[in-house]
């Protein structure tokens, strides 16, 4: 792909969007985003507050643990975090700098203010408003379809700023309608390593380190660790350094990470698995940034189909195009990757997100181990085939059909899941 092809431009840009730091799971973030925002408009400490989200929001904030607020869950908690010491400047690592003072302030503040919790009915995955008060005063902030994407200010009800979003998931992104499989494998291969090494190196870093330290020490449901426990080869250790990370990342760790679309466990997906491969078989620094980068467009690619957030687990897509990329990484041809994507997509692509919390570590593993599995198929000619369930005539129709299943078909299973967990 030659550098004046507007898609090699669209996928550089692409992955600048998408592989940026986050410390925290990203929901609860994007709340405090939000709070310290309203709380910067407002000019003042809020007597009351009033958070709308909808309900994918609510279900990945419940159970997971939100960093620096001595080992606070929930909604109120991420909210009171960004009012009390969020710096909104710095977006997804907006309570990254908390003091102990300002911890204890946290405390305090959830005590002492009135803070009320209205579950939206929208069409958008990701809407969240936070809204303050004090005294005749008021400020509120909307972020809606991706992260940090925010769409409306007010300030005592007037209107400060107002993209008149509606619906749209992808909005202010670079235009998705570019990826396919063909081209990202063409990318992978052409791109100048110098381009990349900037966007994915960090990942590689950031990433790697907090798995190691979700295998070092006692965090979550320790699925890392355990499943080093039953094995110590490749395979292993490529689902225990991706699970790893995410024990440690559910249960409050304060390290960044590299996130993709959106989610730092998908980001730690991606990449923690073709980083244990390269390992292990001494692959040199430019293939591995290569497959990586890979390896995120992949996700990445399933994900605009999906949306940001959804009943469909987000493991699923990272650790089947993790599969890809370890196939990338060892120099295995277009068809390989091609089929090795099916091949994981057909046999994974049930598992279901019932919010942010230790067991999506088991999840990320579970997705990881059919990339790998999907890989070995592949390899041997073993391969699903078109009509086999939700599998297409080529891997476009599949990755079609994977969107439209998880956006559309189950919708209702995420109005059942939010009732059990709310219930």
């Amino acid at each position: 792909m030659d550098k004046s092809d507007c898609c090699y431009q669209a996928y550089l840009a692409i992955l600048k969007e998408e592989l940026v730091p986050a410390m925290g799971c990203t929901e609860p973030i994007c709340l405090a985003y939000a709070a310290a925002k309203a709380r910067e408009i407002l000019g003042s400490m809020p007597k009351r507050v009033e958070i709308k989200a909808s309900g994918n929001i609510i279900k990945n904030v419940k159970s997971v643990i939100v960093p620096n607020t001595k080992g606070m869950k929930g909604l109120k908690a991420s909210v009171a975090a960004g009012i009390v010491a969020g710096n909104p400047d710095k977006a997804l690592e907006v309570i990254a700098e908390v003091t102990p003072e300002q911890k204890q302030q946290i405390v305090k503040f959830l005590d002492d203010t009135l803070m009320t919790i209205v579950p939206l009915n929208v069409i958008a995955q990701l809407d969240v408003t936070v809204t303050l008060y004090d005294g005749n005063q008021s400020a509120s902030v909307r972020i809606a379809g991706h992260h940090t994407n925010i769409v409306k200010m007010e300030k005592n009800e007037e209107v400060l700023f107002d993209t008149g979003y509606e619906a749209d998931a992808n909005a202010k992104l670079t235009d998705r309608k570019c990826l396919c499989m063909k081209k990202i494998y063409d990318f992978a291969n052409t791109v100048d390593i110098e381009e990349l090494k900037p966007i994915i190196c960090p990942q590689m870093e950031c990433n790697k380190a907090i798995a190691m330290e979700g295998l070092k020490n006692n965090w979550g449901a320790n699925v890392g660790s355990t499943i080093l426990r039953v094995g110590n080869d490749i395979r292993q250790k490529a689902k225990a350094w991706a699970a790893a990370g995410s024990d440690a990342r559910m249960s409050g760790c304060e390290m960044p990470v590299i996130i993709n679309s959106g989610s730092g466990n998908q980001g730690m997906t991606v990449s923690l698995p073709v980083l244990a491969f390269a390992e292990e078989f001494h692959i040199d620094e430019d293939r591995t940034i290569r497959a990586v980068a890979l390896s995120n467009l992949v996700a990445i690619h399933q994900k605009t189909g999906i949306g940001r957030l959804s009943a469909y687990c987000g493991a699923v897509s990272a650790g089947c195009a993790s599969g890809c990329g370890i196939a990338y990484l060892l120099g295995h041809s277009f068809e390989i990757i091609e089929h090795t994507l099916e091949n994981a997509l057909g046999m994974a692509a049930g598992i279901v997100c019932d919010g942010a919390k230790p067991s999506c570590a088991g999840k990320i593993a579970l997705a990881v181990e059919a990339g790998l599995l999907g890989f070995e198929m592949s390899k041997h000619g073993d391969n699903l085939l078109g009509g086999d369930g939700i599998i297409g005539k080529d891997v476009e129709e599949t990755i079609d059909h994977i969107g439209c299943l998880g956006r559309y078909g189950m919708k209702e299973t995420d109005v059942e899941i939010l009732k059990i967990m709310v219930e």
